[in-house]
């Protein structure tokens, strides 16, 4: 096999497909990535049975053929190399050399009959566009739990249904809901579809597919190899789905209530951060809403205390609740606009331990779009 192909593309590609390998992979061969020349140009996969990554360019190839080797390696190689073409070629005994510029590495080669079949994906797909999914990722994925002890809580669960597309997340202390729309084309089914997403996975799907445009999602597979697969452009990634039955989140979010406070949330951000400085990591941060603003105090170990007060509007009775700080700092990140809505769930007992629901408000007296929710269970206040 030899090839020649630009440097930049190249590292790009390579990139690209060992991103979403682990760092530590207990089967030596699925560390490689492989790489096909032949009329189409040059194409790249690779596979850790639970995820795959593809890609195609351009290059200009002399010699077909099909090499594997060591991804991350490669991709270091390659991100460093000098600004001239790259050219590979197999020697005699099977050795990758690796020629650009005045840079020449000698890399061993992978058994290419060890690696396993790429998964293929032939379901039932839509489209979605390309930032609102990525920005719908970047709001949810980070409320799924990071314990595997529960394996179907790390996971985003995407749920099609008729035009729409909504990814939820939960670790039982919260609960992110995004919607997106969602063209079935001439496939469109009234029929509810569900898969459960690695949170990890979706999550570099959605750093990688976040440049304009729109990205094809298809549905595959049956039994234990179910899978999903996104694709924009000539990059592909899919996913093995989670198995489990996803807890039934959506009937926690509550119907609509006025008992709600309005504040900006890049000042309650501010706030929270500072006075936080002092709580222990798994202490809650103490909140009173009032009329007209909303305090934080915070008590740490060797006396440290700190308290902070910002403007807010307040609708129906004071409350006084402790909330996780990093929680609420995470959704007020994923709000993505001026003002926060916080709405208290129980309007009967304001001070009962019920969740607070957390929307964009556009602006003191205004809502925001509905297409973004997030459930926040609140902490017991021991003093």
């Amino acid at each position: 096999m030899r090839f020649h192909v630009n440097r930049d593309v190249f590292s790009e590609a390579v990139s690209f497909v060992v991103k979403l390998l682990p760092q530590r992979n207990p089967q030596p061969i699925l560390a490689g990535v492989l790489i096909e020349a032949g009329d189409h140009g040059l194409s790249f996969a690779a596979f850790d049975y639970e995820a795959s990554a593809r890609t195609t360019i351009d290059a200009t190839v002399d010699e077909p053929g099909t090499i594997l080797v060591h991804g991350r390696l490669l991709s270091e190689i390659a991100s460093r190399l000098p600004n001239a073409p790259i050219e590979i070629a197999v020697d005699d005994d099977g050795g990758i050399l690796l020629t650009c510029g005045s840079a020449r590495f000698t890399l061993a080669s992978m058994p290419v009959q060890e690696y396993p079949a790429i998964p293929e994906v032939s379901g039932d797909s839509g489209v979605v566009p390309a930032e609102d999914f990525a920005t719908a990722i970047a709001q949810v994925a980070f409320a799924a739990s990071r314990d595997d002890v529960t394996p179907v809580l790390t996971g985003v669960q995407l749920e099609v249904s008729g035009t729409q597309l909504s990814l939820v997340a939960t670790d039982r202390y919260r609960v992110a809901l995004r919607e997106i729309p969602w063209d079935g084309g001439s496939t469109a089914s009234d029929e509810p579809t569900t898969a459960l997403v690695p949170a990890r996975t979706l999550t570099e799907v959605g750093k990688t597919f976040s440049h304009g445009g729109d990205i094809s999602i298809a549905f595959s597979g049956s039994g234990d190899r179910e899978i999903i697969a996104f694709t924009a452009g000539n990059k592909t990634v899919t996913s093995l789905l989670i198995k489990g039955n996803f807890p039934p989140v959506r009937r926690l979010f509550p119907e609509a209530t006025d008992h709600h406070a309005v504040v900006n949330t890049a000042e309650l951000a501010e706030a929270v951060r500072r006075v936080s400085l002092v709580l222990d990591r798994s202490a809650p941060l103490r909140f009173t809403f009032t009329t007209d603003s909303v305090s934080m105090d915070a008590s740490g170990t060797e006396q440290a205390r700190a308290s902070e007060s910002v403007d807010a509007t307040l609708v129906g009775e004071e409350v006084t609740l402790g909330l996780n700080p990093q929680y609420l700092l995470e959704s007020l990140g994923a709000v993505r606009s001026e003002f926060a809505r916080i709405t208290f769930t129980s309007s009967e007992n304001a001070n009962k331990l019920s969740p607070v629901l957390i929307t964009p408000q556009t602006s003191i007296d205004k809502d925001g779009e509905g297409s973004f929710k997030y459930l926040l269970q609140p902490n017991l206040l021991l003093r």
